[in-house]
């Protein structure tokens, strides 16, 4: 028998895998459902299939949000940034300050990040125009939330392309993210805080990586 999310915590994790927590964290989002200002948009690649199991049940529109963390020359891995569909840009003034990147460093990383970004819009969405989001209540989606700064991005990404409401919906996250995103955002909704929280995969019993393949899958026939 299949264990519900909150049963299996006491065995380490909280989700199977990434459909399921999908199905949990809709049970929170039923006030948007059957609503035509409503649009569901995931965080490739791992945000895809949770909302793709929200979008279903809400029977709102699924597309992707590209988001590109700014990484620091040599230490990728350290974000000074973000970048998000529709051009918009998000630096970390602190980090930059205290590294000391200089305009063309900054400009340099971007404009590598932009063309990944772009390089994976066309793959997940072919020809399809990004929607528009203006008069929009937005949910945005995403297998889980460490420090919020992706998340962070691309809320002030679809403020920007004139959304109206923005809804932030994970699974699991850090307290850390939930009280930063709680500020910028209309609605954070997740169903657990672990502490300490280690990282997103460390509650999913299966965290394989998500191909592009099964993004352009699950996003095959669905209207924007």
């Amino acid at each position: 028998m299949t264990l519900p999310y909150t049963a299996r915590a006491a065995r380490g994790f909280y989700f199977s895998d990434r459909r399921e927590a999908g199905a949990a964290l809709v049970a929170h989002l039923t006030a948007y459902a059957r609503r035509s200002d409503v649009i569901v948009l995931a965080l490739p690649r791992g945000g895809v299939p949770v909302a793709a199991a929200v979008a279903d049940v809400l029977q709102a529109p699924l597309d992707v949000l590209l988001v590109r963390k700014l990484g620091v020359p040599g230490h990728k891995e350290f974000a000074f940034g973000a970048l998000a569909s529709g051009g918009t840009i998000v630096l970390n003034r602190d980090v930059v300050a205290g590294i000391g990147l200089s305009d063309a460093v900054i400009q340099s990383v971007a404009k590598t990040e932009q063309r990944e970004l772009e390089r994976r819009e066309r793959a997940y969405r072919d020809d399809r125009p990004f929607p528009k989001l203006s008069g929009k209540t937005v949910i945005l989606v995403d297998d889980g939330l460490a420090t919020g700064s992706t998340m962070y991005a691309a809320v002030v990404g679809v403020s920007k392309l004139g959304a109206t409401r923005i809804v932030i919906a994970a699974p699991v996250s850090s307290g850390e993210a939930v009280d930063t995103l709680r500020a910028i955002a209309d609605h954070v909704v997740t169903l657990s805080t672990p502490d300490p929280f280690v990282a997103v995969g460390a509650w999913y019993e299966h965290f394989a990586q998500v191909s592009d393949d099964e993004v352009r899958a699950l996003l095959a026939g669905r209207k924007s």
